[in-house]
């Protein structure tokens, strides 16, 4: 080990306290780390995982225990003083900030400690895959958390507005007004004119905290760096779509009887459209599912859904009494002559 041969590398205790000072860096990290495995994801499996390895590094150095303390001068650190320039305040600070900070600090300490002090590497390559494991269970679970609490979900049609600028200002005060979830669903439009208008969308749906789905491309959703898509009945297949986007991308899709509905929670989609309830221009083809199936859903499905089709200010009752809290919206916010009063009323009635 590189400590028994101190005389040849280092003077004095320098290498004690650079032991020292890294098996504190990575024991405090794991253990945030643990706290975030144990109380935000449920894990025991990884919770035991960073629990066992900050035992097992602390073991490995123990017989050094009062070399490592004694050689500790934190008040003449010159280290301590140094500012950090990406240091995040405690204001702006979240779980998931917390998380990547963490990581990289453990990754970092352990580096440091096998090159000083001889800790096998093996920890570090195990610190990689529970980094990537735990981060796709944190990001999967806050987009979760997301979508149960989102209601309003806003499916856009910019086919009667005479300018793109008046779309685009429909859009943002549907927003502001507190629209949960944007669809940029634009079948007449061009992929050029639809990555146009998604640049804009993204910037709004982050300015306001809204989610921001494209409708069937998956390929414009990764160039948007969407939060998902949203597929139909005769598009990409779930599966397909994730392995294309990610763990983290939120997959929904459109259903129409139970056995859509069925078929799609098993697949693993985050969420269903149900509908058209009601009929609708946007789908002239498509006969409405109706009520029943949406009380058939109501009953028989736990995922997030979303009744869709000719809903308005007129029909949101229909929908609720069904015990349906979450509805999807074209016409009824596009084209309406006051936008911030109809979402408003909207948002108070699913609410």
């Amino acid at each position: 080990m590189l400590y028994n041969h101190l005389g040849s590398i280092f003077i004095g205790d320098i290498l004690f306290r650079i032991i020292d000072a890294n098996l504190n860096r990575s024991t405090e990290a794991l253990r945030v780390l643990e706290e975030i495995a144990r109380f935000k994801l449920n894990d025991l499996d990884l919770s035991t995982q960073l629990k066992n390895m900050r035992h097992e590094i602390c073991s490995f150095f123990d017989s050094k225990y009062d070399f490592l303390l004694n050689s500790r001068d934190t008040a003449h650190d010159v280290g301590v003083d140094i500012e950090n320039p990406t240091k995040i305040s405690r204001e702006e600070c979240d779980i998931k900030t917390v998380f990547k900070a963490n990581f990289k600090r453990l990754q970092q300490a352990l580096r440091v400690l096998n090159e000083y002090g001889g800790l096998s590497d093996e920890y570090r390559y195990k610190v990689y895959c529970i980094e990537k494991k735990m981060n796709e269970s944190l990001f999967m679970n806050i987009k979760k958390y997301l979508l149960n609490n989102k209601k309003l979900y806003l499916v856009t049609n910019s086919d009667n507005f005479d300018s793109d600028d008046k779309f685009l200002d429909t859009v943002a005060l549907a927003l502001k007004s507190g629209v949960d979830i944007i669809q940029l669903r634009e079948k007449h439009k061009s992929a050029s004119q639809i990555i146009k208008y998604g640049r804009v969308i993204r910037q709004l749906t982050l300015q306001y905290g809204a989610l921001f789905i494209v409708n069937d491309r998956v390929d414009i959703a990764q160039i948007l760096n969407a939060d998902g898509v949203h597929l139909g009945q005769d598009d990409i297949d779930i599966s397909s779509a994730r392995d294309l986007l990610g763990e983290n991308a939120i997959i929904g899709i459109s259903t129409h009887k139970p056995q859509d509905a069925i078929e799609a929670q098993r697949c693993g989609a985050d969420y269903i459209g149900v509908g058209p309830v009601f009929k609708t221009p946007t789908k002239p083809n498509r006969e409405p599912a109706g009520l029943s199936y949406l009380n058939w859903v109501v009953k028989n499905i736990s995922i997030p859904y979303f009744a869709i089709g000719a809903i308005d200010e007129n029909s949101i009752d229909e929908i609720i009494s069904c015990g349906c809290n979450r509805a999807a919206f074209v016409r009824a916010i596009m084209y309406s002559h006051n936008v911030e009063k109809t979402v408003k009323y909207l948002k108070d009635k699913l609410s």
